[in-house]
């Protein structure tokens, strides 16, 4: 008899459910997201090839920035925290999915009641006095709140849709990461090398020093030559400690991507490196699928939008289906006896009539995050529309640079030879060749950050396509 009644009050709700549920909630629409000169540049021929499809292993080959980028993938600690940030929007999504079903409760009670003398006196008959009652029972009671409106669905879509965001959030940390450990790595490359020449110049300024010291014996140049060369010589190795502590504080940064203690960095050499062999970069609508931060942003957008529909759905009535049943008895021999047996089940429906506005602010409220998601959509969209530009223009202009600045240090280099000769023979001053050893050491360092340019740049474009989120990283992520 409880079944069947239970039944029939299921059928009628879920009619209203599949008339009305349509009427608060609305479906959602992916918003339009313009493609049309997203990219502003014309240096190369777009098509469907984009470097972003390629695995980070392909795109850096040296084996020592393999082993730093796997090591930052396992152990990086704002990657870790991401990874987390997805297992509480998991539970999130649980917990809405597991709202949709009825809850089902276990109890058992019992109660043991004697009344005062004097409530016994005034309740009695004759003033005789009330004797002690037990009661027992064990029961089963469930509540269920029916879906009529979509508000328990539109909150299950929005906590999905934020799953998705956190996971999307994930690998934008992932592809900021290999950019980052990349990039660092370079950077140190680049002061070893800074270092190496900057050694190399001081051990030829102490040979200039003695050549000038013999030549000032021989009465071809001055004691003020001979000061200059020395003083030329202390120029150069005054750098060497800078580029130290400078080695120091690069690899002590790669060593806190790495999460691990600031340390020194296993490495090659600059020589060693090349820069990425592709500049394909893809059809704009490829960046909107492969770009991290773009989904989820757009993820973002599906949530505040589910969210809304939430709070549309709160201004219609709330119905609630109660059921209880079980056994009830005032001696615990007879609790199990059929004549025990109790049940109830409540129907109710509750209409939010006046509850100080707050339906209506939450409304507005999720309105106003829904379009604010929409404007950041956009704006992830724009960013990394110049990130893309700016890093594929960097590269570009750090490829010319160098093909210029190796003919400035061909040029340069015969400067300081041909000067050093002039000066043996009498024929040239010291100020000329302290201005061609001068000029040379600026181009030989303008020539390792030009490279370094390069080098950044082919990473940096790497990152702004969405590089390094394929799916073969993230399982090798996930088995970590």
């Amino acid at each position: 008899m409880f079944f069947r009644h239970y039944s029939i009050v299921i059928a009628a709700l879920a009619i209203t459910v599949s008339l009305s549920s349509c009427i608060a909630t609305k479906s959602y629409e992916q918003p339009e997201m313009q493609t049309e000169e997203l990219y502003p540049f014309e240096q190369v021929e777009m098509d469907s090839t984009t470097l972003a499809d390629m695995p980070w292993k392909e795109v850096f080959k040296d084996p020592e920035l393999h082993n730093l980028i796997e090591e930052a993938l396992e152990n990086n600690l704002q990657l870790q925290s991401a990874i987390q940030q997805i297992r509480v929007a998991e539970a999130d999504f649980f917990q809405g999915r597991m709202s949709m079903l009825p809850s089902l409760s276990l109890g058992a009670d019992a109660s043991y009641n004697e009344q005062s003398d004097n409530a016994s006196s005034l309740g009695g008959i004759g003033g005789g006095s009330i004797p002690a009652s037990e009661r027992y029972s064990v029961s089963m009671s469930s509540s269920w709140e029916l879906d009529v409106w979509g508000k328990l669905t539109s909150a299950k879509q929005a906590s999905f849709a934020a799953l998705l965001q956190a996971e999307a959030t994930r690998r934008a940390v992932q592809t900021r990461l290999i950019a980052q450990v990349a990039n660092s790595y370079y950077r140190l490359l680049a002061l070893d090398k800074q270092l190496e020449i900057t050694k190399e110049t001081v051990q030829n300024r102490r040979q200039d020093v003695e050549a000038i010291r013999s030549l000032k014996e021989s009465g071809l140049v001055t004691g003020v030559s001979l000061q200059q060369s020395i003083a030329n010589r202390y120029a150069a190795e005054v750098t060497i400690p800078e580029l130290r502590q400078q080695i120091t504080e690069q690899e002590h940064g790669l060593s806190i991507l790495l999460g691990r203690s600031p340390g020194s960095i296993d490495r090659s050499s600059l020589e060693e490196q090349s820069p990425i062999d592709s500049l394909a970069t893809g059809v704009p609508a490829q960046l909107l699928r492969n770009r991290p931060d773009i989904i989820a942003a757009e993820h973002s957008f599906r949530s505040a939008f589910e969210l809304t529909n939430n709070a549309r759905a709160q201004f219609y009535p709330s119905f609630r289906l109660t059921a209880e049943g079980g056994y009830q008895s005032l001696q615990t021999d007879d609790l199990f006896q059929p004549g025990s047996v109790f049940y109830n089940l409540i129907a109710g429906v509750t209409q939010p009539i006046f509850n100080r506005g707050q339906n209506k602010a939450q409304l507005k409220r999720s309105k106003a995050r829904q379009e604010q998601a929409k404007l950041e959509l956009r704006s992830t969209i724009i960013n990394a529309s110049s990130e893309v530009s700016n890093a594929l223009s960097s590269f570009n202009n750090a490829e010319e640079k160098r093909e210029l600045s190796r003919k400035q240090l061909e040029a340069l280099q015969n400067a300081v030879e041909y000067s050093r000769e002039l000066l043996q023979y009498g024929e040239a001053n010291y100020t000329e060749v302290l201005t061609a050893q001068q000029n040379y050491l600026s181009a030989q360092l303008s020539d390792i950050n030009n490279k370094l340019q390069q080098l950044t740049a082919g990473v940096d474009l790497y990152r702004a396509l969405g590089g390094g989120w394929n799916k073969s990283t993230i399982q090798q992520s996930e088995e970590n």
